[in-house]
């Protein structure tokens, strides 16, 4: 039986045929028979005990203008009119990304959502890995500038990044010598109420950092995204560049320890982010990386998932 897809998304007008992992999951989808409907968080409606959304049926194509064809706009069920969901909007990670979610966890029981809306909301992308602090660099989350300047004055070299941001973006490395660090906090702290996370700097992020895809806590296959010269973020999409890679034992101690979490949140496309052997993120929001991998290892993550998807199906 052909299934109904729900595809919870940015604009698929906007996406990178070459890059996005969004659009590989859908193009495999299709490529196996599934209706996609696509739509955003802002499409989503409640009343009287019902979630609905107006979606747009769409077809994927590898025409980087006209990435998708779309069909007249109509307004789903979102429990009885779809086999699944995958939500796979970017963040950030606010209160509009946590309604969704909790939108989506009243019919999680009757519609497969991927990821699992309650596993999504209780794992934020930098507080995850705290569960695991022995596979992790030296961290520290705050907003006390006293705790802050304690933990530079032990590691000198720091990172300092906004706990719930995405993509590298608002990521600073700060030297021992840096004088800059005052007006930082106090840019960050202006700006926002949450916490800062600050870690120890890996010297082992000029060899890259690497991304490792897990598929219901099973990992499948791996990138090292190597930064530009004097720079230490290394996301793709500030510049990186992917190399093929392969799990070492310490990645693989990595994912032995926190895979059997991920499964039983119902986590079952998760990227996680290692620099030199050390955590430093857990993805479960839209995690990328999956037509990297296959371009430079031919392991087809997307098929592994939907085969993934389809047996959880049957498992119903």
């Amino acid at each position: 039986m052909a299934l109904r897809v729900g595809i919870q998304m940015d604009p698929l007008e906007n996406v990178k045929i070459d890059g996005d992992t969004t659009f590989a999951l859908a193009e495999v989808a299709q490529a196996r028979g599934a209706e996609l409907f696509v739509y955003g968080p802002n499409h989503i409606s409640y009343e009287q005990g019902r979630v609905t959304a107006w979606v747009r049926p769409a077809k994927v194509q590898r025409v980087r203008e006209t990435p998708g064809v779309f069909g007249e706009a109509v307004k789903l069920d979102l429990a009885k009119d779809l086999d699944v969901i995958l939500m796979r909007q970017d963040p950030p990670f606010d209160l509009n990304y946590i309604t969704a979610c909790h939108l989506l966890e009243l019919i999680s029981d009757e519609t497969l959502v991927v990821n699992d809306p309650e596993g999504v909301r209780s794992s934020p992308e930098k507080i995850f890995p705290l569960l695991h602090p022995d596979i992790m660099p030296p961290t520290l989350v705050t907003r006390e500038m006293r705790d802050i300047l304690a933990f530079r004055e032990q590691h000198k070299d720091i990172i300092v990044k906004p706990i719930y941001g995405h993509g590298g973006a608002g990521v600073f490395r700060l030297k021992p010598d840096d004088s800059n660090l005052d007006s930082l906090l106090e840019l960050f702290f202006t700006h926002s109420r949450e916490p800062l996370m600050v870690q120890a700097f890996l010297p082992a992020v000029s060899e890259g950092d690497k991304r490792i895809i897990l598929i219901d806590g099973e990992p499948v296959g791996a990138i090292n995204r190597r930064p530009q010269t004097g720079q230490v973020r290394s996301n793709l999409v500030v510049g990186g560049t992917a190399e093929k890679s392969e799990l070492s034992d310490a990645d693989m101690r990595i994912c032995e320890t926190i895979g059997p979490e991920l499964k039983r949140r119902g986590l079952i496309l998760t990227g996680i982010d290692v620099i030199g052997g050390r955590l430093t993120e857990v993805n479960v929001t839209s995690p990328t990386g999956v037509q990297a991998i296959k371009a430079l290892s031919g392991i087809d993550s997307a098929a592994i998932f939907w085969d993934v998807v389809q047996q959880k199906l049957a498992d119903r």
